[in-house]
């Protein structure tokens, strides 16, 4: 969500006690508003050590004031406007960040930053976004990430066959999570640099990661049944 702070610049949204802090903690986007309750939550004698030294302003609000002004309810007490996110400009350096996790078709903002914050925890030194057919990284998002969306380094693509050919020019191996009877995600010898592609919970990947890259299935007891698809990046991550 963009917002117009009082300062008539245009901001992000950012809400829950986790997000907040690491969005000061990390220090890479300029905050404008600090927006909490008027009565001080718990958490705020934790956020005031890292509140930054430059102007900036507090807005304490009633609780309903609050949601109303944030458009949610799951905020925690806490909330900021902030500068919109830093994606990475420049492609990954294989010699450097030679494990990539990539989100092919997530339309769940949950599951966006639930995978997030398994890429992060499993030592990913990037993620891969899609502008087409994916959902954007958001305040929900960044919530479900626990704040972690904030350290990990994330890169835009256009689209899956985009992203998929600079991941074939800088010499990744290219592993698709997708269902097949002989794939075993256990079995497969990996090879890095690597790129593991996770795909929806009712699509899976695109086509184009299905020529793309190897794929790889974690075992399951029915086709009929599948993994939710955060749950399945935590565990193929691993």
């Amino acid at each position: 969500m963009k917002i117009k702070s009082q300062k008539a610049v245009i901001t992000e949204l950012v809400y829950g006690v986790h997000p907040v802090r690491e969005l000061l903690a990390q220090k890479k986007r300029k905050v404008y508003d600090i927006l909490t309750l008027a009565t001080e939550p718990k958490v705020w004698e934790q956020l005031q050590t890292l509140l930054p030294k430059y102007p900036y302003a507090v807005h304490r609000l009633s609780r309903q004031a609050l949601s109303e002004r944030i458009g949610t309810t799951d905020h925690q007490g806490i909330a900021a406007l902030a500068e919109p996110f830093q994606y990475r400009k420049k492609f990954f350096d294989p010699a450097r960040e030679p494990f990539l996790v990539m989100l092919d078709g997530i339309q769940d903002v949950r599951n966006l930053g639930a995978i997030i914050r398994s890429a992060y925890c499993t030592g990913a030194q990037g993620v891969i976004l899609l502008t087409k057919n994916g959902v954007a990284l958001n305040a929900a998002a960044l919530k479900a990430s626990a704040g972690l969306a904030e350290r990990m380094s994330i890169y835009q693509a256009s689209s899956a066959p985009v992203a998929l050919q600079e991941l074939k020019q800088a010499g990744y191996h290219v592993y698709v999570a997708a269902l097949s009877k002989t794939a075993n995600a256990y079995t497969i010898e990996y090879k890095t640099p690597l790129c593991v592609v996770i795909g929806s919970e009712g699509l899976g990947v695109s086509s184009a990661a299905l020529k793309a890259g190897i794929i790889v299935t974690l075992p399951q007891k029915s086709v009929e049944v599948s993994y939710n698809a955060s749950v399945a990046a935590g565990i193929l991550l691993s």
